[in-house]
Parts: C-alpha cells; structure tokens; sequence
C-alpha cells in the first residue's frame, strides 16, 4: 500500500473502530470483504484490522475506502494524512518513471490534437510543454489509473473536483493521454474530449451525439458501432462543467438513448452522464464544487476526487525555479505565505506565476515586497498595473479599454461565463489592438481549446476586474453602480442570497472592499489615467449594515464580513463599520480566520460580547500524535501566536467587553498563556466567562488562576470532562476577598470527594454566591452531603441550587431536607435526572412543609417518580406550601399520581403557578381530573403537558374547560397531530372563545434542555 494504514486506525478510539468497520461493508464494491468473516472483523483491534484488510483485500480497494470512510466519520485529520501519504508515493513513482518508451510519443501526439494543449499557457518555469512533466498525485485514487484496481462489472465514473485554476483541466488530459495509447489500435478511437466551456457557447443547437464526439474526433462519427461495442474500454473526458451553462435542473428531463437523433447539446451531455448513451463507457468529468449539487443528481455513485493543485511544498519549488537567486525566491514565497488568503490562491499555479512576477520586479529594484504580498487585492493591483505596459501620460484609449475589460468581466462573472469571442469584445466597442496591452501582459489570453476566443489568465484576475466596474466613472459623471445589462447593482453583489447562487460574486466583493482603499484608488488612477468613485466606500457601509441587521446573520456571514474588511486594509472604513456591533461569534478554523479576526477586532470599539470557537488552528499534544508531529507542528504555530496576541489584545483593553465565551476549542499552552495575560491586565470590565470544552486539559486551570480578586466578575461557567485539578484553585478565586461570583455553574466536572467537600466549605465564607450550577457530573451522595450542611450555614448565601444529572439517589435526601427546614433563603432547587425514587421524594416533602423553607421551585425531572410520590406532593401543597414551580416530567405518574395532583390544584391553599407534566404517560382518561382541576384552581397559570398522547377524547374534555374565559391558565404545552381535523378545529374553538390563552405545540424531544430550563433562571 501507499500509505500505512495500522497508525491510522491505531487512532480511533474504540466506539470510532466500530462506527469505521460498519461503514466499511457498506461501500462499492460490496465484495472487497468477501474473503473475510464478519466476526473476524468485528473482534480485530485497529493494528488487526489494518493487517487482515493488507493481506487479504485488494489493495486498491482498501486505500480507496479507508479514504471515503474517514471523510464519512468527519475524521478529516486522517482522510488528508492518507492522502497525503498516497500524493508523495505517486510523485517518487513519477520521478522514477518520468520518461515514457518512444514508441509511444506517437499516441500521445495523435491525441494532442483533438484536445488540445494541456497547459493555456506556458506558466512553469523552464518547462516545456510535454505532459509527463506533470505531477501525478491522485493516480492511485482512480480505478483505471491504479494498476492493483479491481477491474468490475461495472462502469467507472470519476469526478475531479477543485477551485479554479488548480489542475484539473491539465490532469484529465494528461489521463486521456495515456488512456489513449494504453487501451484499443490506433485505427478506433477510443478516447473523447468534451469542453463544456465551449457547448455552452452553442446553447440549444441540436445534432446527434455522433456529431457532438466528432467536433473534436472526425473519424468518430464513422466508427459509431465499433465505439459503443468497445464498452469501458472508451472514457469521455466531460472537462467544465461548471461552465456549461444552462437552467438548473435541465439536464435531466428530454434525456435520449439514440446516437443518431439530433437533440440540444445539454440534452445528449445530460444523457451522457445518466448513462442513456454510452453506458458502459469510463467517464472523468471536472467541476468546480459550487457546481457539485447539480452533477451529482445526473450521476449514479461517482467517485469524488479533491484536485487541491499545488502543496506548499510545490509553491516553495516554483519560486525557487522562478527566481535565479535564491534569496529572493525565499524572501518572496515568505512574503506571499504570510497574506492566508494569498497563500490559499497560491494552490493555483496561474496565481503562483502572478505573484512572482510582480515580486520579481520589485525585489530586483530593491523594493519591499512587503505591501503587495498582504491581501491578494494589493497583489492582482500590482500585477493589472505592472503588466500593461504605458507611458507616463497613459494612452487616450486605455481609460475607455479598461472600463470595456472590466464591463465584460462583470458580465462574465454574473453569467457564470469565462469564455469570450469576438462578438463579446465588438459589443464593447473595442478591438483585438486595443487589448493588445492586456494580452501581452497575460491578463487576457487566447483560449486554448477555443479558437477565436479569449479568457482571462485566472478566474480571480476576472474577479478582480469585475469588482474594478463598479469603481471605475462611467465617464457621464457617475459610478458603475452594476446599470449594464446582465450585471447586479452593488446591494445584489453583496446580497447573501446571490452569493448562495454564484460564488463567484463572494469574491468580487471581496476584492472591491480591498479597491476601495484610498492608496489603491490612487495608484489606479494613476497608472490608467481614470477616475474612481469615492461614493463606492459609502455605499458599502450601508449594504453592510443593511444585511447585518438581519436576524438570520450566520457565522458564515460574519467570516465573510471579516475578510472583506480585512481586504480593505483601511482602519477607518473598518471602524465604521463595526461601530454598529456590540456582539460577534467568532468560529476560527483557519489561519487566514485568525488573521482576519485579529485584524478587524483590533479597529472595534462597542464590543460587548465575544464569542470565541477556536479548530485546527493551534497544534495540541496528544496521544494520538506522533512524537515528532507535535513538536513540528508547534514549531510552526510560533508564527501565528502574534495574530493570536492581537486578538486577545482586544479583551486586555476593551473596557467594554462585559462577555466572554470560549467554547469547544483546541488552543496550545501558549495560546492560553496569551490569553490568561491578556485577562489578567484588562481593565476589570468583564463580568461573564464562559469556558466550555477546551483543550488542553490543563486550560481550566490556568484560567481559574487569575480570576482570584476578579472583582468584576459575576458569572463563571466551566464545562468539560477534564477539570480534575480544577476545584482546588476555584476555592481559592470563592475565598478571596475580593470575589463577587454570583453565579457559578460546573458541568461534567470529574473532582474527587475532597475536593467536592473544600468547596462546599468555601460556600460557608463566600459572601457574593448566589446561584450554584452543577451539571452532570461525578457528584454523588457523598459529595452532596457535605452541600447539604453547607445550606444549613448562616454565612450560606446560596439561593438557586441545581445538581442535574449527578448520580444522586434518595441515600442523603433525609439531610437535604433538613437542611431545607432551616434555610429561609433557597427558593429554586433542581435535582433532575437522579434516581431518587418516592422514598426520596417523601423526606423532600418533609423539608418544605417546615414554615422556615422559602422554596418557590422545584425541579424533579426524570427522577423515578410514581404515584406514590404523588400523594407526598398533592399532601405538601394542600397545606399551603410557598412552592409555585413544579416540574415533574418524565416520570410516569400514571392515572393515580394525576388524580392526587389535581385534587391539590383544586384546593385554595394550593400556590402553584407552573407545572410541567412533560412526557409523563397521561392518558385521555386523565384530562377529566385535569379539566376540573383547571375550572377550579385560583393560581395555576402554566400547565406543560407536552409529549403526552390525549388524543381526540382527551382534548375535548380540555376543550370544554379552556375555551371558558374564565379560565385562569394563560399558558398551555400540548402534544398536536396536525393531520387530525377533529383536533384542529377544536383548537380553533379554544383559541376563539379564550384569546388569552396561548398554546404551543409540543411536536419533537427536546435533545438537550428540558421544557422547565428556561424558566429555572440560571
């Protein structure tokens, strides 16, 4: 194999083991495990498995799904080190096998003619044009590239999907290639090439597909039936489709079996791909991913191959080879991979040969290359300016040239269009000779498989200049405001709904946010001798603000917002529009994120609230990682922590930031030192700190350190599985005398019992906690005895108290409810979720029914409570308890337990205002206590008998009660089939004779939270 698959597997935990063996049987082909017994695989530890799928599978096979199962577990970190791992073994085997026999130079060349070259242009340093000079790093991933590949029964088809620019055009030639002179005689064709970037020039011209395949191979439409006998040994390169451009879903009506009827083009290619014509054929189609949706509803289980062009690696050797010195090379790649969103580009060898010839120039006339390399605005500005060539007074015509270039890009860019011809360019009125400053530069360029036709250097570089449109005067003293035919005005480019439509414009946004820079409008203007609107810059603060007043604003949306501020590079237009923005989610998966995030947040002046999510970032030791990786991986994080260190710079010195929310995050040590120094010095404006689920373990601790004297702040929430030397810090922050904590909430805490006992003590000393949380966690009856003493303390300032989920049992309820009879300050308790049984519930009673108990709520959620545990309660509040909150869900009171409550509910004595029965097995015969109880009852309010079957019988009972006016319930939770019309009109009854009375409907579970949290105040 290519890759070593025994420490990959070695990785899983046990449950992830298992969930990868089920995926495994489940995908083409089936057979792959035929030889293996399930039982033998079910009992193989990962090294087992790993060596049993080596020896006894194909073993193409086993790279191919080890791959699709790692991507289906979301386990990405090891679907990219296989990858990786198979890239390199294909380019060692390339190196030692560049150079193909003569003998078949002369296929290579039959084929070269029908599909064209495979590079646009020449942009690979001293290379030529021979297509073995390619890297081949995906070929063990393909079944007709991989030698080991099963040959099957069943027809390959193969998807190469990748961002513009990265290759994959330049790789399905470079195969079809070699297909053709691997496979029949030369006398049969035997491979075909369609370009969907010139049929959609076509539109809807009808011909057979004989035609169609003979546009490019003549000889094809004479060898029809020898072609379709010659079944997968034929492959059909469908190269674009992203660029076909027809409506969305047309191709799979009107779909044709014939080869000699004539039919549109998207007709017979979207027969193509559903296999009507040539079904046995092999085919390789490349999109780009925007376009995936739609080719995957053509297509029956294709294999999806990710093209990502150029590895870092590879960007260090093209400027190596672009550069003759090689200080410069390295100064110069440096200087690109410091921008993240440049760097990104760079994977694009079109992007890499921009970037060198623009810092080539500057670095031999000793300029800094510093400037050009921070956005890749600042980049294609200087590549557009440096390529075209002008005098000191610029050309008469070129103001009115780039005007036409860039209405032609927009045009291009809003019709999902790249490839032009001479009637797109005459509509602009201008020529061949006027562009001829722009071809020579390389921004546009002859199509290489089109002739007569032209397409710019790269997608970005039309992206660029279709931003440049809406800034350049139209020459009648306004902007181009998008007033041209087929191009949205500027509020549609940045309208969210168009950005879901095309991508493209996401980027043309981008790229006009970083043209609005007032340096760059002047270096524009002066190197075309044209003028640009200054409006343009207020006109994006208002889409801005426009759209971010939205109530649907996404993280997407703010990701999106960052990098066209960043782009701008202009802090006063970034402070003006966060002006505005007080609250901000941040999701931080990337350095280009990080970078950005930093950026802006250091020019924001009304933040109040942060919200921090911090992925793949941060290099984290653990035991999954080799001992080499994490050392090398935290090597190169030193470049990031200055990034990190202004954007943690924001919470040191904003003395508005009340909130902060640091959830499921991976962060280094340093990362965290950063931060804890940068909390430790802000000016104690921070009143809540949220850390939830965080790496590495030892982060809970250092940031308890420095909250001691932390006068600001009031709410402290920690969650996460590994807190275990957390307690003892956290009694220090209780104890000391300046700590003014008021809530503080600890979820999936592991401590031991001392631990848990030091600091049910510090709450005898706090004088600030007022509110205590703790959820699921390994608390149990020791633990919360000693918390059961700690109320009865006088210095006890605790007045909500939940301990959910926390393996408690009715073993020390006799000491809560002592504890209960002598507190006059605790008026919310929550103990759901723990197994106290009726027993439990009896001695509570006992606690509460004391004068002296204030308790106004109580929560005894999914507590295994029956009807027994009933008849304590309905005693407890027939005597005039203080209690008006009681949830009682989930636990099966049964048709007995309902009667005593309500018989309580009937008494005047009775106080309860709220009461939640969710999902606890009420039947229609209940709802007549119920119904009583409501026409009698003076203080119930809320009644939530969510996820409770009361059917049609049920309901009219209620009915008859809740559509009276003087039904005192305001509020009413029920369990609703919509289907039901019997049920539907007697809503209508209800809702007309008693408007005030509001129902929910209560259809689905609720995973997380119960009905009552809300209410519960925490």
């Amino acid at each position: 194999m290519d890759f070593n698959l025994r420490p990959l597997l070695e990785q899983l935990e046990q449950e992830e083991l298992s969930k990868f063996k089920s995926l495994l049987r489940t995908l083409p082909p089936q057979d792959g495990l035929q030889h293996v017994s399930q039982a033998e695989v079910d009992e193989a530890s990962g090294r087992q498995l790993a060596e049993i799928l080596t020896t006894c599978c194909p073993i193409f096979w086993v790279e191919m799904v080890t791959i699709q199962v790692f991507d289906k577990m979301n386990r990405t970190d090891l679907s990219k080190r296989a990858k990786d791992e198979l890239r390199e073994a294909a380019l060692k085997s390339l190196q030692e096998n560049a150079i193909p026999p003569s003998g078949q130079q002369d296929a290579y060349s039959n084929i070269w003619k029908t599909s064209g070259p495979i590079w646009k242009q020449n942009l690979w340093p001293k290379a030529s044009e021979h297509p073995q000079t390619f890297p081949q790093g995906y070929e063990s991933l393909v079944p007709f590239r991989n030698p080991h590949a099963p040959a099957g029964p069943f027809p390959h088809t193969v998807v190469l999907q990748g961002a513009a620019g990265v290759g994959k055009t330049t790789l399905a030639k470079k195969w079809m290639l070699d297909w053709a002179q691997d496979h029949l005689p030369a006398t049969l064709p035997s491979a075909f090439y369609l370009s969907c970037k010139e049929l959609g020039r076509q539109g809807a011209c009808a011909c057979t597909f004989a035609e169609l395949l003979a546009k490019k191979r003549p000889d094809a439409q004479e060898a029809g039936r020898q072609v379709l006998a010659q079944g997968q040994e034929v492959l059909v390169v469908v190269d674009g489709f992203d660029e076909l451009r027809v409506p969305s879903g047309s191709l799979i009506h009107d779909i044709c079996g014939d080869w000699k009827e004539p039919k549109p083009v998207p007709v017979l290619l979207g027969s193509l791909l559903k296999r009507k014509l040539l079904p046995k054929a092999t085919l390789l189609v490349t999109t780009r991913p925007e376009a995936l949706g739609e080719l995957r509803l053509l297509l029956d289980q294709p294999l999806l191959v990710q093209v990502e062009g150029f590895q870092e690696a590879e960007r260090r050797g093209y400027f190596l080879e672009h550069f003759e010195q090689q200080d410069q090379a390295l100064r110069a790649f440096q200087g690109m991979k410091a921008s993240p969103a440049l760097f990104r580009m760079g994977a694009a060898p079109a992007v890499c040969w921009v970037a060198c010839t623009c810092l080539k120039g500057q670095l031999d006339k000793g300029e800094d290359p510093a400037s050009t390399c921070r956005t890749p605005t600042s980049l294609f500005l200087r590549f557009l300016c440096g390529q075209c060539p002008h005098l000191a007074a610029p050309a008469p015509r070129l103001p009115t040239v780039l005007r036409a270039l860039s209405l032609l890009a927009a045009q291009g860019v809003w019709a999902h269009k790249s490839l032009f011809d001479g009637q797109d360019l005459g509509q602009l009125g201008v020529s061949e000779a006027d562009l001829r400053p722009f071809l020579e530069g390389k921004v546009l360029q002859a199509d290489a498989d089109c002739e007569g036709c032209y397409a710019f250097l790269h997608l970005s570089v039309q992206q660029f200049l279709a931003a440049l449109f809406y800034l350049l005067d139209s020459g009648a003293g306004g902007c181009g405001c998008g007033c041209a035919q087929g191009i949205g005005d500027l509020r549609a480019l940045l309208s969210k709904e168009e950005r879901l439509r095309n991508p493209s414009l996401a980027h043309v946004g981008r790229f006009l946010f970083g043209l609005a820079n007032e340096e760059r409008a002047q270096e524009l203007e002066a190197a075309f001798g044209c003028r640009v609107c200054r409006e343009v810059r207020q006109e994006l603060l208002l889409a801005m603000r426009a759209a971010g007043d939205r109530p649907s604003s996404s993280r997407a949306d703010t990701r999106e917002l960052l990098r066209c501020l960043y782009e701008s590079q202009d802090g006063a237009l970034v402070r003006e529009a966060l002006a505005p923005v007080t609250e901000l989610a941040l999701h931080l998966q990337s350095e280009r994120d990080l970078v950005h995030a930093a950026y802006c947040l250091g020019h924001s002046r009304a933040l109040c609230k942060l919200s921090l999510q911090v992925k793949g970032i941060f290099a984290e030791k653990d035991r999954f990682q080799e001992p080499g990786t994490w050392a090398e991986r935290s090597q190169s994080d030193q470049h990031l922590l200055p990034f990190w260190a202004d954007l943690c710079a924001v919470v040191g010195s904003s003395r508005n930031l009340v909130s902060l929310d640091i959830s499921q995050s991976s962060l280094s040590a340093s990362a965290v030192g950063v931060l804890c120094e940068n909390i430790a010095s802000a000016p104690r404006s921070l009143q809540r700190l949220v850390l939830r689920n965080l790496s590495p373990a030892n982060a809970y601790r250092h940031f308890c350190a420095i909250l001691g004297g932390y006068e600001s702040l009031t709410h402290l929430t920690l969650e996460g599985s590994d807190q275990k030397h957390v307690l003892p810090v956290l009694c220090g922050v209780l104890l000391h005398p300046k700590c003014n904590l008021q809530y503080l909430r600890l979820v999936s805490c592991s401590a031991t019992a001392q631990q848990w006992a030091d600091l049910a003590a510090s709450l005898e000393t706090n004088h600030s906690l007022t509110c205590l949380n703790i959820t699921a966690s390994e608390f149990q009856d020791e633990g919360a005895k000693r918390l059961y003493m700690t109320l009865r303390h006088p210095n006890c300032t605790l007045q909500r108290l939940s301990l959910e989920n926390c393996h408690l049992t009715a073993t020390y309820c006799k000491e809560l409810s002592s504890s209960l009879m002598v507190n006059p300050r605790l008026t919310h308790l929550c103990l759901a979720r723990n197994d106290l049984g009726d027993h439990g519930v009896r001695l509570l009673c006992e606690g509460l029914s004391y004068p002296e108990c204030q308790l106004q709520t109580l929560v005894l959620f999914h507590c295994s409570i029956t009807s027994d545990g009933c008849v304590a309660l309905s005693a407890l509040l027939q005597e005039g308890s203080g209690l008006a909150h009681l949830d009682l869900g989930r636990n099966h009171l049964g048709v007995t337990g309902v009667k005593f409550l309500c018989e309580a509910l009937r008494k005047p004595l009775c106080r309860l205002r709220r009461l939640w029965l969710w999902g606890c097995g009420i039947i229609p015969f209940s709802c007549g206590d119920l119904a009583s109880a409501l026409s009698s009852s003076q203080h119930l309010v809320s009644l939530d008998l969510g996820q409770n079957s009361l059917e049609h019988s049920g309901m009219k009972t209620l009915a008859d009660v809740l559509k009276l006016p003087s039904c005192p319930l305001q509020k009413l939770r029920l369990k609703i089939d919509h289907s039901d019309a019997q049920i539907q009109k007697l809503l209508e009854e209800i809702k007309e004779g008693n408007p005030k009375l509001t129902i929910e409907r209560d259809n689905e579970e609720p995973k997380n939270h119960r009905p009552s949290s809300a209410d519960f105040i925490f």
